[in-house]
């Protein structure tokens, strides 16, 4: 019933207002906004409260200031902390009470005789409601991680009979702070509470903690990373997170709220190993226990044990041993619990089944059925594993831990979020659906960089109904207009989604077509170097074109910097301009410096002199993209809002090889470099044409017919509209050759992953011919998986022996859950070497013939 009632009350998130209501000025001009917070309210609200003055004094000059309840603009009710009778008036008066109570967090905003009431079933509620208030009057939630200025108004407006009534669609919602070494953390130390080395103070985490009220979040995992101070050591970290209604957690290798890799002192307690060292890790876990119970603003509790830094369990070593191991440690932490927090069934804890702990787990550990399952994406965005039909009846639910960035094999991607949007829509609905909503918590290395992805996972973990397949990119244009102005974001908006396109192809961090984590014996610190990308000159040549789009992209994102007021160019610059502006750099630099490796061949022939010419040419290329990613970045860090982001953009995390000076045949000076790019040596002003001769391709959205339930999903793919297709569900394409020949049919799939432990199956039929099965089931960490995530596609191919002149059927079907296809192309030359799919970009919808060129 509760979930019924949670469904409507979201889906009734906003109320039409009938023609014949009277607006309600709110700001007049003249008098401060004035504001009723309860005295005995939750400290949540009163943090909130400041908030919203400050946010007031942005927009009209004026701080809000406090009233009585009777006279105040806005009068803040805390249902929970409110008398029976106080209930019964505002029931009265039209608030959902009973509704209210019976949701997450929930809030509900109503004019009630001329007054704005906001009224939230918990402290977290009403602090969220109130800065609903913020968002009405123009204030992004980036307005101080993104110095998102807010417009200047001289008064603001609600009609009389506004009515908005919102509650979470998941219960704890956050973020971990990962991989923050060369991002948050020296920003913290090093320029905004300056401290020692590796402490993320306390004023950083008050920042952050805001930041998610604005989001509507609730829950953190710290920063918790080798050189970090750990956040219970952080005097007052802990009293930020209760004053602002924030619930601490830790990440799946820190039980109980321990950060090992700072918090165990083997000197002092001796090995980490529960068989022969339990009392010294009981006592550890225990003083932990004491030191939170009470805590306001909550604590999630994860249960299990790894080694120290996210290692293999100590003193175990066949699997019998260590399933035994970890059931003992999973039944001696509901004790300790018991002892130190309170009721174990009514303590939120989770359980993370990941790495080798799921095949444990898959062993048959016994989990207590009020232990939330925490499932995991393959650190890339696809979604690894989620609750089956029995795991989905538990009483503590299932979440969900996604990366928005990250670092290992085969590449890290910590530098700029780039994470397709219809992804992380794709991915985390078919999570909620599986009944993964009792909490979600995105992986960032820095949320300031993490920026729209971040607040679309989050807006998708307050309403799950906030978005859809279909409007996926309407919600990002949504996000550019209110972030830079309507005219800024409708013009942004087509070339942006293009940014996430090329993107999507390949990752900034993936250009360099090089890998993490690999043998040390053969490669240095275990890092491939840089190597000539998979671009061909197929198609038209699939370089310059990648080059071509890329220089569009940048070329309208300057056009549109050029419009921005004064006031909001450092947040054009940071959310904007720098990812597109560098990325387009990072790829000019990458990809000229093949193209003067490539004509560097080493070989002798008449023309090797001439070909110096376009050796230097593209050498001056190359080094200049790369001396543009630096003062690009020099920019974000040192004058971009008066420096008050130094230390926080580093263009080299970790010092990858794809992040290096490029490597060329020859290197060029200053001088020469300025000379060899103005002198006329090569064609300027040249756009590759995409050719198609030889081949039929479409991306999937272009069908002749679909199935019910096949869903077009926007900003997803290399088309931008990936189809996911239900169990069972098909697509169908007619097509025409125009003579009889072998070929070749290559099929590009989103590389998600069986969610169920089983398999991930499609088949193709080519004019009722036989279906012919394939699977894209890949074992994690194999060459096949990682070839997969660095595209962003996975592609089965399919030979076609005499194909016949004349009109074709092909038909796609899903043979079980999860199968999403991208692209297709129907090839004479089954031994072409190519990277993209030659399809001129999305198709704006289903439908259509396609003829072969």
């Amino acid at each position: 019933m509760r979930r019924a009632i949670t469904l409507i009350a979201l889906a009734a998130a906003l109320v039409a207002t009938p023609a014949s209501a009277r607006e309600m000025l709110w700001y007049d001009g003249i008098h401060a906004v004035t504001l009723s917070v309860p005295k005995a309210a939750d400290p949540v609200v009163t943090v909130a409260a400041r908030m919203f003055a400050s946010d007031m004094k942005a927009v009209t000059g004026q701080s809000a200031v406090t009233a009585a309840p009777a006279e105040a603009t806005i009068r803040i009710v805390e249902l929970d902390r409110t008398a029976k009778t106080e209930r019964q008036k505002l029931a009265a008066d039209g608030v959902p009470v009973d509704s209210l109570l019976s949701m997450t967090d929930a809030f509900h905003i109503s004019v009630i005789n001329r007054q704005i009431v906001v009224v939230g079933a918990n402290g977290r509620g009403a602090a969220y409601g109130l800065l609903e208030m913020s968002r009405r009057a123009g204030v992004s939630p980036w307005i101080w991680w993104g110095d998102v200025a807010p417009q200047r108004r001289d008064r603001l407006t609600i009609d009389d009979a506004f009515r908005t009534t919102q509650g979470a669609s998941v219960e704890f919602r956050g973020i971990f702070i990962n991989d923050e070494d060369w991002s948050l953390r020296p920003w913290s130390y090093g320029t905004y509470e300056p401290a020692h080395f590796g402490i993320i103070g306390p004023k950083t985490y008050k920042k952050v903690f805001q930041l998610l009220l604005r989001l509507r979040a609730n829950t953190i995992w710290p920063a918790m990373h080798t050189g970090t101070q750990p956040f219970f050591l952080t005097p007052g970290a802990k009293a930020m997170a209760d004053s602002c209604g924030i619930v601490v957690g830790t990440s799946h290798c820190e039980p109980l709220l321990r950060n090992n890799v700072g918090e165990w002192d083997v000197r002092r307690r001796g090995p980490f190993n529960y068989i022969t060292n339990r009392k010294q890790v009981v006592d550890y876990w225990s003083e932990r226990l004491r030191e939170v119970r009470g805590s306001r603003g909550g604590n999630l509790l994860t249960i299990g044990m790894r080694g120290i830094h996210d290692g293999s369990m100590e003193g175990v070593r066949t699997m019998d041993e260590k399933q035994r191991a970890l059931q003992q440690v999973i039944d001696d932490q509901q004790q300790l619990i018991a002892r130190w927090i309170g009721h174990p069934e009514t303590t939120p804890q989770v359980f993370v089944p990941y790495k080798e702990v799921l095949e444990i787990y898959d062993r048959g550990l016994r989990v207590p059925d009020n232990v939330t399952l925490m499932w995991c994406d393959d650190n890339y965005g696809y979604m690894t594993r989620l609750s089956d039909s029995t795991e989905q009846k538990r009483r503590g639910g299932a979440g969900v831990y996604y990366h928005l960035s990250y670092w290992g094999r085969p590449h890290d991607y910590l530098w700029l979020t780039t994470t397709q949007p219809g992804l992380i829509y794709n991915e985390m609905r078919e999570a909620y659906d599986h009944n993964a909503r009792k909490l979600w918590i995105a992986n960032v290395h820095d949320p300031k960089v993490a920026g729209y992805d971040l607040e679309l996972f989050l807006d998708m973990a307050w309403n799950i109904n906030s978005v859809s397949a279909a409007t996926v990119a309407d919600h990002y244009r949504r996000w550019l207009c209110r972030q830079f102005g309507s005219t800024a974001g409708e013009a942004l908006w087509p070339s942006m989604c293009e940014f996430y396109r090329l993107c999507g192809e390949r990752r900034p961090e993936f250009m360099g077509w090089s890998q993490t984590e690999l043998d040390k014996r053969t490669y240095d610190r275990g890092l491939s170097p840089v190597r000539n990308t998979e671009f061909t000159a197929a198609f038209g040549d699939e370089l310059d074109r990648y080059l071509d789009r890329f220089a569009a992209v940048a070329a309208r994102v300057k056009a549109v910097a050029k419009t921005i007021p004064v006031e909001r160019q450092d947040a054009f610059f940071a959310a904007i301009e720098y990812p597109v502006l560098a990325a387009d750099a990072n790829a000019r630099k990458l990809l000229w410096a093949q193209k003067a490796r490539q004509a560097a061949n080493g070989s002798t022939t008449d023309g090797m002199f001439a070909a110096n010419t376009v050796i230097y040419h593209a050498c001056a290329e190359s080094q200049s993209a790369y001396q543009e990613i630096r003062r690009l970045t020099e920019y974000y860090n040192d004058r971009m809002t008066g420096g008050k982001w130094r230390r926080s953009m580093n263009m080299r995390p970790r010092d990858l090889p794809v992040f290096g000076a490029p490597v060329l045949p020859t290197l060029l000076t200053d001088d020469e470099v300025t000379y060899w790019l103005h002198r006329d040596t090569i064609a300027t002003g040249h756009h590759p044409i995409l050719l198609q001769r030889g081949v039929i391709a479409r991306n999937a959205a272009q069908w002749t017919t679909a199935d019910s339930g096949a869903r077009v999903v926007s900003m997803l793919g290399h088309s931008m509209e990936a189809v996911a297709l239900p169990k069972g569900g098909a697509l169908t394409y007619d097509f025409t050759t125009a003579d009889s020949a072998d070929a070749v049919l290559r099929i590009a799939l989103i590389p998600t992953q069986p969610n169920d432990n089983g398999d991930l199956r499609f088949s193709v039929s080519i004019d009722g011919a036989e279906p012919k099965i394939f699977s894209l089931k890949e074992k994690f960490r194999s060459e096949g998986w990682k070839q997969n995530v660095l595209r962003g596609q996975a592609v089965r191919t399919m030979a076609l022996s005499g194909l016949k002149a004349g009109l074709h059927r092909l038909v796609i079907r899903a043979i079980d859950n999860h199968v999403v296809v991208d692209q297709w192309m129907i090839d004479r030359d089954a031994t072409r070497k190519f990277y993209l799919f030659p399809v001129a970009g999305p198709s704006k919808g289903g439908g259509g013939k396609n003829t072969e060129k």
